[in-house]
């Protein structure tokens, strides 16, 4: 009589009809511990059941639901994560060069712009204004191209382009009219008038938003920075107590050259350097309170570092260059510098958030635009002459 084997809800597989080695089963697996080597198989279906019809007592059932074996699918599993691994480290290996580079590009153009301003804060006169007039008009090209970027323009009229040139042109004559006549006034007052009354006669429908982001680039870009003329070589009277003005080369110019101009300018370059860079790793290392919205990336604890390095700089070269001579001015003088650069940083952060980009320029690699480095520098020339002019008695000698 047949034997009969009923197997419901199971997966099939093929029969070898070689014997069949014996090996210990892994788990949710059926085999034959007897070999075989003659027997025949018949397949019947009985509605929703399959039957297997075995003509032979001695038999072999096959595997119902066969499983891979733990080893294998471990191997499987570990080489799937190493090809997902791989990828991924792949792209952290990239992403470490990428920023390595670019702090070495950082670090290069920061030591050589840093060695070229200084020359040329040495230098004064016609270099120091030319020097600065060419970067006031790089700046406010800059500028007027963030006025027109996408995020602005959405919410607002940006001046016609060539407003945005004639206003290029004019902020950079401003430092050079700052030098030859003392104050620039008359001249920041009638340049302001022609472009509103050139904006005002444009064809079309003139906006108010026209004219205030043309004047506050004015203002901003061609203004403000002229205090950095006056600073620097407005303020003639000798630094009579620095030592370094003694043993300074008579064809240099002697004692002479070093005047409180020169002196303020160097201690306010510096002190906004020392900021800029306490921030930043106070910030990195101490940072959990965030300052505002408008760059998110700066806290409370590295403003704090920050203030502390400007101010302990200020106080530094301060006993170097024997200016100011009072302890109190030089702290007051680092106090203005440091909020100075502060606001100044945070004024271009809130136009490049409103512009949608996160730098204003590419020409210095590692770096941006000129606006991007200079921002800490446009308003604390103002804040720094209007200390040393009108608070200082005899200029702090």
């Amino acid at each position: 009589m047949a034997s009969c084997i009923e197997i419901n809800r199971y997966d099939l597989i093929p029969l070898a009809v070689a014997p069949l080695p014996c090996r210990r089963p892994s788990s949710k697996t059926l085999v034959l511990t007897r070999p075989s080597s003659k027997f025949s198989l018949g397949l019947v279906l009985h509605g929703p059941r399959t039957v297997f019809r075995i003509n032979r007592r001695r038999f072999i059932t096959a595997v119902a639901r066969t499983e891979p074996d733990r080893r294998g699918e471990d191997s499987a599993t570990e080489e799937v994560d190493k090809g997902l691994k791989l990828p991924i480290n792949e792209d952290l290996v990239s992403e470490h060069q990428q920023k390595e580079s670019q702090f070495k590009k950082r670090v290069v153009f920061g030591l050589g712009i840093g060695i070229l301003v200084g020359g040329v804060v040495l230098a004064g006169g016609w270099v120091f204004t030319a020097a600065l007039a060419a970067a006031v008009f790089i700046g406010a090209r800059e500028y007027f191209e963030l006025v027109r970027s996408h995020g602005i323009t959405a919410g607002m009229t940006p001046p016609p382009r060539y407003v945005s040139r004639v206003c290029s042109v004019i902020c950079a004559v401003m430092p050079l009219l700052t030098l030859y006549f003392g104050n620039i006034d008359v001249s920041v007052t009638s340049a302001a008038f022609f472009v509103a009354m050139a904006l005002l006669l444009q064809r079309g429908n003139p906006r108010f938003a026209q004219l205030s982001s043309a004047m506050f680039g004015l203002f901003y870009c061609g203004y403000l920075p002229c205090f950095w003329v006056k600073l620097r070589c407005g303020l003639a009277a000798p630094a009579l107590n620095t030592r370094i003005g003694t043993a300074w080369p008579f064809l240099l110019g002697g004692q002479a050259h070093w005047t409180v101009g020169l002196v303020a300018t160097l201690i306010s370059i510096s002190s906004i350097i020392a900021a800029d860079t306490y921030a930043f790793l106070g910030g990195k290392a101490f940072g959990r309170t965030p300052l505002t919205n408008i760059s998110p990336k700066k806290t409370w604890e590295g403003v704090i570092a920050g203030l502390g390095g400007c101010i302990a700089t200020s106080v530094i070269l301060s006993k170097i260059f024997r200016w100011p001579t009072s302890l109190s001015s030089a702290i007051a003088f680092g106090f203005l510098n440091f909020f100075g650069s502060l606001f100044g940083d945070l004024t271009e952060s809130m136009i490049k958030r409103d512009a949608g980009v996160k730098d204003s320029g590419s020409l210095i690699p590692g770096h941006g635009g000129i606006l991007d480095r200079a921002d800490s520098y446009i308003f604390t020339g103002a804040l720094a002459y209007s200390f040393v002019k009108t608070f200082l008695p005899l200029y702090g000698v």
